[in-house]
């Protein structure tokens, strides 16, 4: 696809902000036909250093809440008010996402980039720690790095010159992520399919000089991409689920 809203975004100094396959072109196209209304207040679970938040803000106009436990909200929002965001609009949290503090049915939506797959493997996470704190009807929007097939029984080498078996286990097919999905009570699945950016955003993140992306460059440069995707899931809550 054509990163219409994300080429802007793909300057040097912005893309050192990346924590991983870049995560404004994937949010660009998980978003492309998203039913967020405008003027929403959304919940970017899991914003890293803050460009998808900066995304969000910027180019749907939402009000956005950029809840991470590993960044430091000071540091994002100095980020924030250098690239001219008005102080309100992106909200910086340090927040758990399996223990967060928002008032019940406070987001109209929640979008949540390569950070799904460390705490959402739980059945019961949908229904007991995030669908309380959205809306009746919000949308819930999903990517998530994956397998185009299950292969944990029989891992290939060229995965493992990058990553543990642990860090494998956060990485799984569709098959997988609709068996979790469909453990939600609160939660209608419109959608979960194969993403087209794979092979793009991984080059991106290679392209960085940090020692994570130095890492990974053994395991693709290996070819083992050929055995990865990036998956996008869209739910939507439940009107007859009380927050």
């Amino acid at each position: 696809m054509k990163y219409t809203l994300s080429e802007k975004y793909n300057t040097p100094a912005l893309q050192s902000r990346i924590m991983g396959p870049n995560p404004v072109k994937l949010e660009e196209e998980l978003l492309r036909e998203h039913q967020i209304p405008a003027g929403a207040v959304v919940c970017d679970l899991g914003s890293g250093m803050g460009l998808t938040s900066l995304f969000l803000a910027k180019e749907y106009g939402f009000t956005v809440y950029a809840c991470d436990l590993w960044s430091d909200p000071a540091e994002n929002q100095a980020f924030f008010d250098a690239m001219g965001v008005p102080r309100g609009q992106i909200v910086p949290v340090k927040a758990d996402a399996t223990s967060l503090s928002f008032e019940k049915d406070f987001f109209d939506a929640v979008v949540c980039v390569d950070s799904y797959n460390y705490f959402g493997r739980d059945p019961d996470y949908l229904d007991d720690k995030l669908l309380p704190f959205v809306k009746s009807g919000a949308m819930i929007y999903i990517a998530i790095p994956g397998m185009k097939r299950d292969c944990h029984s029989a891992l290939p080498p060229e995965l493992l010159l990058s990553w543990t078996l642990e860090q494998l286990d956060y990485i799984h097919d569709i098959a997988y992520w609709t068996k979790i999905m469909e453990c939600a009570k609160g939660a209608e699945i419109l959608s979960i399919k194969e993403m087209e950016s794979n092979e793009e955003v991984w080059a991106d993140w290679l392209r960085q000089e940090n020692e994570y992306a130095i890492s990974d460059r053994k395991a693709i440069e290996a070819g083992g991409g050929k055995y990865l995707n990036f998956i996008a899931i869209a739910l939507r809550k439940k009107s007859s689920v009380a927050g």
